[in-house]
């Protein structure tokens, strides 16, 4: 079998961590894949995969090895789609990683939507608030709210998220309203769990910065829970607009310290570098800067 057939099956296995899960999407025995990790690594003389009876890894050489086979099956991938004349059409598995609640919020729908415009392309779509190794785990782009975006990765900005620091009016007028931020040190405040910063919000406004240790009540690491939590009373919580944008504009949660700003967020497609960005890949970016960029942060 060709090399790059042993090049597709070592990929998959490493991707998914088992034979057998990369021996069912390939639709072939387990036998068959091992074969071709087998093959491969003979030809090479190297010891790709660090095999146990429950789990398979790759050796450093091997980490190596799949980072680049990425590369090169992504290159032939899209001289096929040239060749046949396919660049109209989107075609194969598109594996997408996006945090959990933009992912409900947006991405599944924009997924729903981007699979109209192309009904021959199949779509692995995992939400997850854990930091995830983008070409470890094998997917083709990820989708993160950050304010660095990593440099071994290319990142295309999709949208700003800009955060606001709100309450319910029930709240405020039970707790007051804070007017400085060392003021939020007598407040009940929900805590995002995952931030770089921990239990602090750094916050600028007119007289310069200011690092809250933050006394939370609640700390989650899912979005919509503290926004629901905000919406019942609970406390003051510091969150996108894209969570609580709607609440503000019906007057459920009210913004409070507005002279003062939370580093400023952006939502961004993270993507391994490759000279050619697979038409999938690329036709899936462009629809969600189309479809969100324009939205109103």
């Amino acid at each position: 079998m060709d090399k790059l057939t042993n090049m597709r099956a070592f990929t998959k296995v490493v991707s998914r961590g088992s034979f057998s899960e990369a021996a069912r999407e390939m639709r072939l025995s387990r036998s068959a894949v091992s074969k071709y990790v087998i093959d491969l690594e003979a030809e090479l003389g190297v010891q790709l995969l660090n095999r146990t009876t429950h789990s398979v890894a790759p050796t450093d050489a091997g980490q190596r090895y799949y980072e680049r086979c990425l590369a090169i099956l992504a290159d032939v991938e899209d001289a096929e789609l040239s060749l046949s004349q396919l660049q109209v059409e989107a075609r194969g598995v598109l594996r997408i990683n996006a945090p959990m609640s933009f992912g409900t919020l947006h991405i599944g729908r924009a997924v729903a939507d981007f699979m109209g415009r192309h009904p021959a392309l199949r779509i692995d779509l995992v939400l997850s608030d854990q930091p995830l190794d983008t070409v470890q785990e094998g997917f083709d782009v990820t989708v993160r709210l950050t304010d660095a975006p990593p440099p071994n990765l290319i990142a295309r900005k999709i949208m700003a998220a800009p955060r606001v620091l709100c309450a319910s009016p029930a709240y405020l007028e039970r707790a007051g309203v804070p007017e400085h931020p060392r003021a939020l040190r007598d407040h009940l405040c929900l805590n995002y769990g995952h931030l770089a910063t921990g239990p602090q919000w750094k916050l600028t406004g007119p007289d310069g910065d200011h690092w809250i240790q933050a006394p939370w009540s609640l700390c989650s690491n899912n979005g919509e829970v503290l926004r629901d939590a905000a919406l019942a009373g609970r406390g003051i919580v510091l969150l996108p607009t894209f969570i609580v944008g709607p609440y503000l504009e019906d007057g459920s949660l009210r913004a409070v310290l507005a002279d003062y700003r939370s580093p400023e967020m952006s939502v961004y497609a993270l993507y391994p570098p490759t000279r050619y960005i697979p038409f999938k890949l690329r036709a899936f970016i462009d629809f969600l800067v189309e479809r969100l960029a324009a939205r109103r942060p």
